[in-house]
């Protein structure tokens, strides 16, 4: 009947919270999460350090950050106020998180600043939650990244967590009563008025992070998100890429194009399956969300979802405290008054690709690196993100790069004829002719592609070692790490593989896209229409990723 009731769009239209929250007052739900939290801030500290790392020399801090607000949030109405921290002030938000430093990398960062050497540790890591999760589902990770990151930021991002939760009522979005553009074409091009929502979406995250960075006065970051923290991170990347790096895209949403194959395939999948997409579809399109529905419910069916979607999802968390601390922080997240969680229909479709993809804007984010942005995407062995959009997104920043150096070589024997011409012309002048190129001439960006061994889409959850591997070899600090620890495997596409300099690491440490589709279980396809690869049985697995996804 809760099902029922929550598909009824005009039930979707009353005012959510007079039900959502009859039993349970906003700020017990606060309190229940601000224990899970500090239980799992525990468990960062003492369970998941190496044995090597000594506790006093790191400095933890839970921190909450005061930022503007972003220009898309309707300022002046009920909408803009905080739905959980209601003595806060109308005019100003907060980002909170946890806050990681290791003392003596940072002291030797300060004293290489002040005496203008090279530093040993790289930008301030911030990472970026993925939907409906937070700043601590980094939990296991944070020790062990400090041994090569001397500062490190974990957010709960605008609308989630503690931080700040307006309601997602933004601007041009759903007030936008434009009706010239008001469809995506059939031809595959994005209207004005998707765009400006999707932009809207996006501002409201990224103005965010853009005003916690301005507050700490940090002017390069290490960026990576998880998920959707991915998608946002590319967005905050494009617009301030002088303030990024590098850029980590962790499992990250919306990378690929949606293509007619990506229906056909839900198509033939069975009845059940097909069944659970439509009702999903549906849920979409009415704009419910995850969190929404679990809010409906009561509370033994939310909790015993939640506990069972960490149970199912999570099997390397053996340790049942962990594992009711872990699920607790989740339930309780999503119990909140809904925020940041409205971006989903804004930014995604219902098959979870995005309106505007990845794929076509990572190419195009310019930096000040006159190598061009570095950007890693990591991706789980089981991971139901489809990888396959990582190897693309390789393909098509070598192409462009390759396009770009042609470019460059015939601007230089441009200048080269000019510079002759003057010298012929002015002789005994003295003045040399010079490269004009600026940072917003920048080559594409250098993608690279890593695969974490036995683990899904919560890889940082799954296999924290390995995540924390390949996360320190993304930032450049493959040569920092132990010998035991694990590492991941790096991925090319068949063009850099027959490439000679384009790689992280040797020959010999990459593996070509046929061993890529051997080592990600799941993947079904490339992009570019290679068969499946002979002797490989993939009956199923296509039903279970999708499975997985809808769970």
């Amino acid at each position: 009947m809760q099902l029922l009731r929550i598909l009824n769009p005009s039930y979707m239209a009353m005012n959510p919270f007079s039900y959502f929250f009859s039993s349970v007052h906003v700020s017990d739900r606060i309190e229940a999460f601000r224990e899970a939290e500090k239980q799992l801030f525990e468990f960062a500290k003492t369970r998941f350090a190496n044995h090597h790392q000594d506790e006093a020399n790191h400095h933890f801090e839970l921190f909450d950050t005061p930022i503007q607000v972003p220009s898309v949030v309707k300022e002046g109405t009920a909408a803009a106020s905080c739905q959980v921290h209601k003595d806060a002030a109308a005019d100003t938000y907060s980002l909170h998180g946890v806050k990681v430093i290791n003392k003596r990398l940072s002291s030797l960062a300060e004293e290489a600043t002040s005496t203008a050497t090279s530093t040993i540790s790289p930008a301030p890591l911030v990472l970026l939650h993925g939907y409906a999760n937070g700043a601590l589902y980094f939990y296991r990770n944070l020790m062990g990244l400090s041994h090569h990151f001397g500062s490190i930021y974990a957010l709960d991002m605008l609308g989630w967590g503690l931080s700040s939760r307006p309601k997602f009522d933004l601007l041009t979005a759903d007030n936008d009563n434009t009706n010239e553009d008001d469809d995506d074409d059939d031809d595959g091009k994005i209207s004005m008025k998707t765009k400006r929502k999707v932009t809207s979406a996006e501002s409201f995250f990224v103005e965010s992070l853009e005003s916690w960075r301005q507050h700490h006065n940090l002017p390069k970051l290490t960026l990576a998100g998880h998920s959707m923290g991915g998608y946002l991170s590319v967005a905050y990347a494009e617009r301030y890429p002088q303030h990024v790096e590098r850029l980590i895209l962790l499992s990250p949403v919306g990378v690929p194009e949606q293509t007619p194959e990506d229906a056909s395939r839900i198509n033939s999948l069975p009845f059940h399956i097909r069944a659970m997409f439509k009702t999903f579809r549906y849920l979409f399109s009415q704009g419910v969300t995850p969190g929404s529905f679990l809010r409906s419910l009561p509370y033994s069916k939310s909790k015993a979802m939640v506990d069972g979607y960490i149970l199912r999802r999570l099997p390397a968390i053996s340790c049942p405290e962990e594992r009711e601390h872990l699920g607790e922080y989740l339930y309780q997240n999503s119990m909140m008054p809904g925020s940041g969680e409205y971006c989903l229909g804004e930014i995604l479709t219902p098959g979870a690709f995005a309106k505007i993809p990845l794929s076509n804007r990572i190419p195009n984010i310019k930096t000040d690196n006159e190598d061009g942005l570095e950007v890693h995407m990591i991706y789980g062995e089981r991971d139901w993100m489809d990888w396959t959009g990582g190897i693309e997104a390789q393909r098509s920043c070598y192409e462009k790069r390759m396009e770009w150096e042609s470019s460059q070589e015939e601007i230089k024997q441009e200048i080269k004829r000019q510079s002759a011409t003057q010298s012929d012309q002015q002789t005994g002048s003295g003045v040399a002719s010079r490269d004009t190129t600026t940072t917003s001439n920048s080559p594409p960006p250098r993608i690279f592609v890593h695969g974490v061994k036995n683990a899904s889409h919560l890889l940082m959850l799954d296999n924290y070692q390995e995540f924390n591997a390949a996360l320190i070899i993304a930032a450049g600090g493959k040569a920092k790490l132990p010998p035991s620890m694990p590492r991941p495997v790096e991925f090319v596409c068949d063009e850099v593989a027959r490439s000679t300099s384009y790689s992280s690491g040797s020959k010999r440490d990459v593996v070509g896209e046929e061993g890529a589709y051997n080592f990600f279980r799941g993947g079904l396809k490339f992009n570019k229409g290679r068969k499946q690869v002979a002797g490989k049985d993939d009956s199923g697995l296509e039903e279970k990723k999708i499975d997985e996804q809808l769970s």
